[in-house]
């Protein structure tokens, strides 16, 4: 089965710096809060404090926490936060030696670093207390997996609180960093709800980028790589999100900030352009139409990026959707300029190598329709088998044991 092109494994080409770095192990992109929700006392915080899982991919013995006030109008005041190591004691987290901070608006801040015993592939859990009422405006929506929020401040205490609001979403994180050895790099996973784990069973972390890191750690030539997922459920190339703002601004405009300034990147995985046709006669206006053409433009645009950063580019054909139980979301025109751009992908000059999740995860009896064992049910999603499948392929696509151009 032909999955992959590649010019040689993701770290080949680029020149090892002779000192420790900071590699990103862990991120999330964030989308603008959701105006009419702004009402609900769990995204306005006051006097409380949001404990957040996060499952890391690189371990090491010192990290770091970025917080984040993406797309916030108004400063966000801290008054305390701390990082545990999931069996370990709680550590406070401090901001050029203060343990309260405030984040301007559009704004991160990196805490100084924390001493730890980070394993690769452990959970570490980020306690943030708000003590003034704050609008919670950086947000990423589609977690897959359980925020509590408590009452006053418990960023040092392990006891949950029965009393607990709970959320899939992550707020005010942006990061976290991990100081490992002058070999050690990251792979950008970019996209969106496919790649940010949409369907997967919630604080399983059986999403594709969660695969592709527990593969890599497997292998002693990869063990050292790191994995930190951009994907943002329903983002499309082209567009901001139509309605609802939980999609975020378009991968044109959040590439760099997503991918080029994540400490440590040397490549990036890309899976977009599916919600760029399906959107348009759904749940956004014909006006918002594209081709395929379109689409290929864009990925190119984002390719050219990547190089002009040193980082190495892989771009994933789009998978299967005839089906799908999402109104005007499949049409055979749309299926049309998905092939046009799948025959693009798989031929183009602009990457370093293709992953071919069309190809892996279709049904070869149909081939317009994804695979009824890697279906989650509404026939545009992967479960969580498709995404073992996925995460796998692009291991193998990424380390040359694909197959070669």
């Amino acid at each position: 089965m032909k999955l992959f092109a590649t010019a040689g494994f993701l770290l080949a080409s680029i020149s090892a710096s002779a000192s420790p770095h900071w590699v990103a192990t862990w991120a999330t992109a964030p989308s603008p809060m959701q105006p009419d929700w702004s009402a609900k006392p769990a995204l306005w915080l006051e006097g409380q404090t949001l404990h957040e899982t996060v499952h890391v991919s690189l371990g090491g013995s010192e990290i770091r926490v970025r917080l984040a006030n993406i797309f916030g109008s108004h400063p966000v005041y801290i008054g305390a936060a701390s990082v545990a190591v999931a069996g370990q004691p709680s550590h406070p987290l401090a901001f050029a030696g203060h343990h309260s901070v405030t984040i301007p608006p559009d704004a991160e801040l990196v805490s100084d670093p924390v001493p730890v015993d980070l394993p690769s592939g452990g959970n570490l859990s980020i306690c943030i207390f708000v003590p003034a009422r704050t609008e919670a405006a950086s947000f990423h929506y589609s977690a897959s997996q359980t925020v509590t929020i408590e009452p006053g401040d418990t960023t040092l205490s392990s006891t949950p609180v029965p009393s607990a609001l709970t959320l899939h979403s992550w707020v005010f994180l942006a990061g976290v960093d991990v100081e490992a050895e002058a070999s050690a790099g990251a792979i950008v996973a970019f996209g969106d709800s496919i790649t940010d784990g949409t369907k997967s069973t919630d604080n399983a972390n059986h999403r594709w980028p969660d695969v592709l890191a527990a593969v890599l750690r497997s292998s002693p030539a990869t063990g050292r790589t790191a994995v930190v997922n951009a994907g943002i459920s329903g983002n499309r190339l082209l567009h901001d999100s139509y309605g609802t703002l939980s999609s975020g601004i378009s991968a044109l405009a959040r590439f760099d900030r997503d991918v080029l300034v994540q400490p440590g990147a040397r490549s990036v995985v890309i899976l977009e352009g599916i919600n760029d046709l399906g959107h348009y006669g759904s749940n956004a206006p014909l006006s918002e139409a594209v081709t395929a053409a379109d689409v290929e433009g864009a990925l190119s645009e984002l390719a050219a990026r990547a190089h002009e950063s040193g980082l190495r580019v892989y771009l994933c054909t789009l998978l299967p959707f005839e089906g799908t139980v999402y109104p005007g979301y499949y049409t055979p025109a749309k299926n049309e300029a998905r092939e046009q751009i799948n025959a693009w992908i798989r031929s183009n000059q602009v990457a370093d190598g293709v992953v071919d999740f069309d190809l892996l995860t279709r049904d070869p009896a149909q081939r317009r329709r994804i695979l009824p064992a890697y279906d989650c049910g509404d026939h545009l999603h992967p479960n969580d088998t498709g995404y073992r499948a996925m995460g796998t392929a692009v291991a193998e696509a990424i380390t040359g044991h694909g197959s070669a151009r």
